[in-house]
């Protein structure tokens, strides 16, 4: 049995159907309202801050999978997350379970400087501070022996269906509703997008390998690290039309954050958005050579036919 904590997210719902592709029919399905990605899917609908609902949806597993989400709020992830996580190692520890930790990046600085599995944790602001405090839980376990876990890390989301990301959102979304199309900050410095099928296949593929287990991946992303220019301007070819698109400085968000909770939640993020974002991901390509990562061309392709059929 491979069960996968917090399975309604785009992230749980891809790797549920990579997971049933390649490797096991045997999947169980636990959120609070779980419903079934496969066919053959075992759904257990638990809260996770129970420690005793924690212990009982990891029981029989061979595998975990944590790739829970929570609404993007400082105040609720200060209160749950680390909670929830706390249960389900320890829930792992008492039934013997492996654990595969779903990271992001807001742990690491905000800087130029380019991001490896050995870069040393500067987050900014209460949320890089709460994902930093949970990845030295993990780390913390992993080195006492006491638990055999990974943690495969992601930079930002682009991605169909149930993608929730900063570029989705002013990105692809106003590309559906035919809007000027907005970049944060500014055009000309290097992203690092990964597809979010890309994020689900590589966990998955790491959570079968044993010997990947006891350290962390960052997960695949397409090498060519384009500007947000740049991104647009392939975005374009593929629709067949020139994308028009404004940049919206600090300023503009810092005013909206006064009326806008959700603006003022992602304002700690902003920084990312001043600096090239090079995320390394050499030593997954080097153990992994025969994964295809998916390039941005193959991506927003996919995105635009994906939006086609919604229609």
């Amino acid at each position: 049995m491979q069960t996968i904590l917090g399975a309604n997210g785009q992230i749980g719902e891809e790797l549920a159907r990579e997971l049933k592709k390649n490797f096991t029919s045997a999947i169980r399905i636990v959120s609070r309202n779980a419903k079934k990605i496969n066919e053959t899917d075992e759904v257990f609908s638990a809260d996770l801050s129970v420690y005793e609902e924690a212990v009982e949806a990891v029981r029989g597993s061979k595998i975990a999978y944590f790739t829970l989400g929570l609404p993007i709020s400082s105040a609720l992830w200060e209160e749950q997350f680390p909670l929830i996580l706390r249960n389900v190692i320890d829930a792992c520890k008492i039934n013997v379970t492996k654990l595969v930790f779903f990271d992001n990046t807001y742990m690491y600085p905000q800087n130029d400087h380019a991001l490896t599995e050995e870069t040393a944790f500067a987050p900014v602001g209460r949320k890089g501070n709460v994902r930093r405090k949970m990845a030295e839980m993990v780390l913390s376990e992993i080195e006492s022996g006491e638990l055999d876990a990974v943690i495969c890390r992601a930079p930002e989301f682009y991605g169909p269906d149930k993608t929730q990301s900063i570029t989705n959102t002013l990105i692809f979304n106003n590309i559906k509703e035919d809007k000027k199309l907005r970049v944060p900050l500014s055009a000309a410095k290097k992203r690092s997008l990964i597809w979010t099928p890309d994020a689900s296949r590589a966990t998955a593929l790491i959570g079968n390998t044993p010997d990947a287990f006891g350290q962390t991946w960052h997960l695949p992303v397409d090498k060519k690290h384009p500007t947000y220019k740049e991104f647009i301007r392939i975005a374009s070819g593929i629709y067949n039309k020139e994308l028009q698109y404004t940049i919206v400085p600090k300023f503009v968000f810092k005013i909206g954050a006064l009326f806008n909770k959700r603006l003022k939640e992602l304002l700690e993020l902003l920084p990312r958005y001043e600096h090239d974002n090079i995320f390394d991901d050499s030593k997954f390509r080097n153990r992994f050579p025969e994964f295809q990562v998916t390039s941005y061309h193959q991506g927003i392709s996919l995105i635009k036919m994906n939006s086609s059929q919604s229609k």
